[in-house]
């Protein structure tokens, strides 16, 4: 399936009142969900085997490097709740190149506060804090791609 056309697919979602699509062109699948409660939405999307761009997996939630591989020994990991993504894009830590970090460990972040963006199909999607805490961590580093459900942030709740 050709990307402009799924690109275009998505604006006229976006523009309309429907909720939910579910697309299926031989192995290709896309799904796309909107709702108003939810500061971002996931898109999923699937291609086949064979057409898959051969890159070194990132490590997802349920796949973690084990501790002796992502950190020092003997440093534990900071406590507080885990906030992952949202959807599989590219994460920013800022709005353009020039500008300063959303947030840096040590910052307080209210409810509703950008912490990141994560841009997917050529869009920009913020990704909001859904409670109020202090940046403990951040995982993910500039330019960096995420996988859904991927952490990004660790965030001690206020």
């Amino acid at each position: 399936m050709d990307l402009k056309l799924v690109k275009n697919l998505l604006d006229l979602i976006s523009e309309s009142e429907v909720n939910e699509v579910s697309i299926e062109e031989g192995d290709f699948k896309l799904k796309v969900k909107k709702t108003s409660d939810s500061p971002a939405q996931p898109v999923q999307y699937q291609m086949p085997q064979a057409q898959q761009p051969s890159q070194p997996a990132q490590p997802t939630a349920s796949q973690s490097p084990a501790p002796s591989e992502s950190e020092p020994e003997g440093e534990k990991q900071p406590d507080g709740e885990v906030v992952k993504s949202p959807i599989v894009g590219t994460f920013y830590e800022a709005a353009s190149p020039d500008s300063d970090p959303f947030v840096k460990v040590g910052d307080k972040v209210s409810k509703g506060d950008t912490l990141c963006i994560i841009e997917a199909m050529k869009i920009m999607n913020e990704i909001d804090a859904e409670f109020s805490g202090t940046v403990e961590k951040v995982i993910v580093s500039d330019g960096q791609p995420v996988e859904f459900d991927q952490p990004l942030f660790i965030i001690k709740k206020a």
